[in-house]
């Protein structure tokens, strides 16, 4: 399913290469999977997109997913949070990633979304649907939650959610965002520092001194709630 790798390129990093292929990222979003009204979104998201300066679309990208961890593409990080569970989910979602015939860089996260998605575009469509219906809830709040800071990238989980489940209605999802409080703010981010901030001396907590967790967990991804 080809609109698969091509919403994880879309949803990763825009380095200047991308710019490079326009014409080929265009053809793509005419993947017969999605409906013409979807097809002509997709397609404007990416001219959009290109259009900019480079060093632009990468600030608009920083701000939106490498601020905060409400926008994070680690998909674990949404339903485990800190929690140890990560690390095996992590593994277990490597060896399914190993017998599938992928091999990961060492520099690579199992549960980062366009890597996932790499995956899933190899995988038989109902496979697909299975997986992405078992995300689904966190696709979900993931659009809102662009739409709610005026980001285009909405639409890309909008698009995942609806190859999942059929269709889309962010209404609930919407309404939960509505009443979080943003982590992204300067305020929210200076209180991560102060909070993360190592300190020294007798009175220093161990956990200070613990190294941070990046990793998520397993294969089996039930429902389970989303981590504002």
């Amino acid at each position: 399913m080809k609109v698969l790798k091509l919403i994880g390129v879309l949803l990763d990093y825009p380095g200047e290469a991308l710019w490079e292929h326009r014409a080929e990222l265009l053809a793509a979003s005419a993947d017969p999977v999605l409906s013409p009204a979807r097809s002509a979104a997709l397609g404007a998201f990416i001219v959009d997109l290109l259009d900019r300066e480079a060093m632009v679309a990468q600030e608009n990208w920083l701000g939106l997913f490498d601020r905060g961890r409400a926008m994070s593409l680690l998909l674990f990080e949404h339903i485990h949070g800190e929690s140890r569970d990560r690390g095996q989910a992590m593994v277990d979602l490597m060896e399914t990633y190993r017998r599938a015939g992928l091999e990961l860089d060492s520099r690579e996260l199992p549960d980062y979304l366009p890597l996932f998605l790499e995956f899933l575009a190899s995988r038989p469509r109902a496979e697909v649907q299975d997986w992405l219906g078992h995300v689904a809830h966190i696709l979900e709040v993931l659009a809102a939650r662009a739409h709610e800071r005026g980001s285009g990238y909405g639409l890309l989980f909008e698009v995942l959610v609806e190859i999942g489940r059929g269709q889309t209605d962010l209404e609930s999802a919407r309404k939960r965002v509505a009443r979080e409080t943003r982590d992204d703010t300067p305020e929210a981010m200076d209180a991560v520092w102060e909070e993360e901030a190592v300190r020294f001396g007798p009175e220093a907590p161990a956990q200070d001194c613990k190294p941070p967790h990046r990793l998520p967990t397993g294969v089996q991804i039930a429902p389970a709630k989303v981590m504002p």
